[in-house]
């Protein structure tokens, strides 16, 4: 098996990093940065979205496994100590393969050019430089609203924990097939009105963005900021793609929220 490992790059994730692959080039596991079949990422969620990106090209021949050092992420769920145990189950091949869905993101452009296309683990978000962002916001062809505030954030179910939930949005299950748009600060009064909630879209449906005046904006996809200027449209929908990690152990979604956003000593 050809494996890759990521790192967050300080002291303790480099040298368990090089532990790792110590040991399971000893196993006879090949270590492949070009054309891995599964990676390892060492340090916290950001260091897997990273990884992700890097290996986005080839998602359906790769699986990745997070080890956290620092805190217990929703992607990286591994334990320093437990690295030997982990890396004796690669190389037994002792795991299943899940998949989530991801975020697709296609940007054109008021001049026709070629259009950017983006995948997201988490979320993507749009911003206006420096104006309140104005967007007319279709679902499946049809005006829903226009939106002015702050910004509109779009996350995929795994996603749902990240920057979503800070702006109030609902935590989706992984193994359901959606999108969610959420508002950052939507101004509302007599003259203008949005929905106020999250939208979960299904697979089935997409979301486009129009801009109404300024047509430059930032963009985020995951960790990744662009600025984007003479934007036509911004689509979002569900990928045909999805990201493969490697399973070893139950590890219930719920309970990682329940560990990340409850008190774990709680009693009753």
């Amino acid at each position: 098996m050809r494996f890759a490992v990521q790192s967050r790059n300080d002291p303790q994730s480099n040298e368990l990093m090089e532990r790792a692959i110590n040991y399971l080039t000893h196993f006879g596991l090949e270590l492949d940065e070009e054309k891995p079949e599964i990676v390892l990422s060492i340090g916290g969620d950001g260091t897997l979205l990273q990884a992700f990106h890097r290996y986005t090209h080839m998602l359906s021949e790769v699986a990745f496994v997070g080890i956290h050092t620092g805190h217990l992420g929703f992607y990286a769920d591994w334990k320093p100590a437990e690295i030997e145990k982990l890396v004796i189950s690669i190389a037994k091949n002792e795991f299943d393969v899940i998949e989530y869905p991801l975020l697709e993101m296609t940007i054109n452009y008021q001049d026709n050019t070629d259009c950017f296309t983006y995948l997201a683990l988490n979320e993507s978000t749009v911003k206006s430089p420096e104006v309140t962002l104005v967007m007319d916001i279709e679902l499946n062809g049809k005006l829903f609203e226009r939106f002015r505030g702050d910004g509109l954030c779009v996350s995929t179910p795994s996603g749902s924990t990240a920057y979503n939930k800070a702006l109030g949005g609902a935590i989706i299950h992984p193994s359901l097939e959606t999108i969610q748009l959420t508002e950052m600060a939507s101004i509302n009064n007599r003259v203008f009105r949005t929905v106020g909630s999250s939208l979960v879209l299904p697979a089935h449906h997409n979301c486009v963005l129009k801009p109404v005046k300024v047509d430059d904006f930032m963009v985020t996809i995951d960790h990744i900021q662009l600025l984007h200027k003479n934007v036509k449209t911004i689509q979002y929908r569900v990928a045909k793609d999805k990201v493969r990690f490697a399973r070893f152990r139950a590890f219930p979604f719920w309970q990682r929220v329940h560990d990340s956003f409850i008190d774990s000593d709680l009693r009753d």
